[in-house]
């Protein structure tokens, strides 16, 4: 049988075909536009992501027997708040994850609602991503839109939705809306009456490994699938990445190169650190994560290469970086704000150090370092939680820089394992149609079957040294620039 994974991302869905066994057979990746409407908003419009969907899975399917395809799950980008009417037509364009209009409603929840109660509700504090914001944003700024919502659905969903006809999500992805009761896995209805909503508002809830429905006729007429294929739920992508990469279970760790930046932590026990610096979510395994997430990490690289370097040539500009742990040359990666630990969407990239003999690698240097450091952020809470970390999988499009895998390996002090497959969130979501429909007894058992690691990036420990000393100098950078980047906004 065929299974398929939908990654559905800020800039393009990448659809993955995977048979049984676990073999890629083929990957197609269909772009979409991303709106900014004002400073600071991110935006969509959810009839793109299905058009490019069913085009992909058209295309990615062609030269393949479709009688074969057994079921369809996902990856998603998080937080997104799509609406929909009482018709289930999309009120007004998707809010994304890296979206920061809602920090007034941020701030309520934070300093009004209070942190504690929030991480008592739901293990997490607010912030401006998170889903539950923008609906008190929309509420407050756009009350016509807001009285239309009949139902509140999350970017994947609204897909695995059209496919199926069934407002589902699943655990994972729910986990970062702040309106899910984590630790117990239900809706928080003390979220849902500050949000002034309802809970008929909200999808039904599912394991990421969950069958929802099966396709619609008429879209399996349409791309010539079996009526009989399933639609599982899936998961956000960073749980669908770390399944990808097989870190499931406990003791694992997988850091996620991509438009954002991620460290994922799984665990089978339930666990929030005491200043909520990293989130508390569900994983797509059944049990539970901590995540660390920069909102800008491989954009970071994207942005100074294509918009100020005017190259796309990335192997190129990296090639003469030699001199790792000695440039003097600091960059905040936090061009879109920041999530993990800082919670500020005000903060900006940042240039620091630069003097007459800095060179144009310096400076492509201090970014993917810059990226580096501020995973660092994270990993050192999870470290003062007194988990132990010795290595980890990476993935995402940064993971196939080279340089970049060596910069982690050594800022971070653990060995990189690089899986036989980069393909992360795809990947995770067709080994999680693949469990669904029976091919395989648990998440857990695919990933052991499945993940193969092909290289693994061993920290110098003399270079470790250079960069310990170096982030002590990055960590300080922050802090003194803060009530500075608030005047700025």
């Amino acid at each position: 049988m065929y299974y398929i994974g939908v990654d559905l991302g800020t800039s393009a869905v990448k659809l993955l075909l995977m048979e049984g066994g676990g073999a890629i057979k083929n990957i197609i990746s269909k772009e979409y536009p991303l709106f900014f409407p004002h400073t600071g908003w991110s935006e969509q419009n959810p009839d793109d992501w299905w058009k490019a969907v069913i085009e992909g899975l058209r295309e990615l399917t062609r030269d393949f027997d479709t009688s074969q395809i057994g079921g369809i799950s996902f990856g998603g980008q998080m937080h997104g708040l799509v609406t929909l009417d009482s018709d289930d037509k999309v009120i007004r364009p998707a809010i994304l994850w890296n979206d920061g209009r809602s920090q007034k409603q941020t701030d309520y929840l934070n300093q009004v609602i209070g942190k504690d109660k929030l991480s008592q509700y739901t293990a997490n504090i607010a912030f401006a991503g998170f889903t539950a914001p923008k609906i008190l944003w929309m509420r407050e700024e756009e009350p016509e839109n807001f009285r239309k919502i009949s139902k509140i659905m999350l970017p994947k969903d609204y897909i695995a939705y059209r496919l199926s006809g069934v407002h589902c999500t699943d655990y994972s992805d729910a986990s970062g809306m702040l309106l899910l009761d984590v630790e117990n896995k239900c809706w928080s209805k003390e979220m849902i009456d500050i949000c002034h909503i309802r809970e008929e508002m909200l999808p039904k809830l599912y394991e990421s490994y969950d069958i929802v429905g099966e396709i619609k006729p008429e879209i399996a007429n349409e791309l010539g699938f079996p009526k009989t294929v399933k639609i599982v739920a899936g998961a956000g992508d960073n749980a669908a990445a770390a399944v990808g990469t097989g870190t499931v279970g406990e003791g694992k760790c997988n850091i996620s190169l991509g438009t954002s930046g991620t460290i994922f932590i799984p665990s089978k026990k339930f666990c929030v650190d005491r200043y909520n610096g990293l989130h508390s979510f569900d994983h797509a395994d059944g049990y539970f994560h901590l995540m660390g997430c920069m909102l800008s990490a491989a954009s970071c690289n994207k942005w100074w290469m294509e918009e100020i370097v005017k190259t796309k040539d990335y192997g190129k500009e990296q090639e003469k970086i030699k001199n790792l742990g000695e440039n003097h040359v600091f960059f905040l990666p936090y061009l879109m704000g920041e999530r993990s630990p800082h919670n500020n969407p005000n903060a900006r990239g940042t240039f620091i150090g630069m003097t007459m003999d800095t060179t144009r690698e310096d400076m492509t240097q201090a970014v993917l370092e810059g990226v580096a450091y501020a995973i660092r952020d994270s990993f050192e809470i999870a470290k003062s939680l007194g988990i132990v970390i010795g290595r980890t999988k990476i993935c995402g499009g940064g993971a196939k820089s080279a340089l970049w895998k060596k910069i982690i390996a050594n800022v971070l002090g653990i060995k990189v394992d690089v899986p036989e497959s980069e393909e992360g969130p795809g990947y995770g979501g067709a080994i999680l149609a693949a469990v669904a429909c029976g091919e395989y007894d648990s998440v857990s058992d695919a990933c052991d079957q499945l993940i193969r690691v092909v290289d693994t990036i061993e920290p110098e420990e003399e270079l470790v040294q250079k960069y310990n000393q170096r982030y002590t100098q990055f960590k300080k950078i922050y802090p003194t620039l803060k009530e500075l980047y608030d005047e700025i906004i």
